[in-house]
């Protein structure tokens, strides 16, 4: 049996296990001081945003299936060249697995190489937050749903043209909605 996760830097599998184990807090509550809200522009540009949604990490693992829990609400990151939706290629769009929110349009969707789904921008950019991960010894743009405070993934400044952008984000994640004619 293959490993769930990968990327894991300097913990252990057991030290991973142990706090999985342990009940530890997820990195998207206030308590964790190690991530850091980026200020969003003003919301009030006629645009209807989802509201918000937020639910006990046991609720979320009653009604999310094991990977998509342990990704999306504990922040862990899934394998590379193994999973969903890093070699897909239907038209559509991609939403949170755990509240549906439209994220990201395959149209933005490109072959970054890194082994999970990358994207070059949102939908729209206030369907996403940026915090500031300061997790494994790195200091990362982490990306996570502004609708459900769901990890996502991680945002990069080495993407391709228009943006410069990459969104790395897990599959796990994400749940895919072909688009009408996709489905001809």
């Amino acid at each position: 049996m293959k490993p769930l996760l990968t990327g894991i830097g300097s913990l252990s599998a057991l030290a991973l296990i142990g706090w999985l184990t342990l009940g530890a807090q997820s990195p998207h509550t206030p308590a964790n001081s190690t991530h850091k809200v980026e200020p969003k522009p003003a919301q009030d540009q006629g645009k209807s945003m989802p509201e918000k949604v937020v639910k006990s990490n046991e609720e979320w693992k009653e009604e999310l299936p094991y990977a998509s829990f342990c990704v999306a609400r504990l922040g862990q990151t899934e394998q590379p060249f193994n999973n969903k939706y890093w070699d897909h290629h239907e038209k559509g769009v991609y939403k949170c697995v755990a509240c549906g929110t439209p994220l990201f349009s395959s149209a933005t969707k490109f072959e970054s190489g890194s082994g999970w789904p990358s994207y070059f921008q949102p939908i729209d950019e206030d369907r996403v937050e940026i915090k500031i991960d300061r997790s494994h010894g790195m200091v990362r743009e982490e990306v996570v749903c502004a609708t459900c405070d769901s990890h996502l993934g991680h945002r990069f400044p080495d993407g391709p043209p228009p943006t410069g952008i990459r969104y790395c984000i897990n599959s796990a994640a994400l749940d895919f909605e072909p688009t009408k004619d996709a489905e001809k």
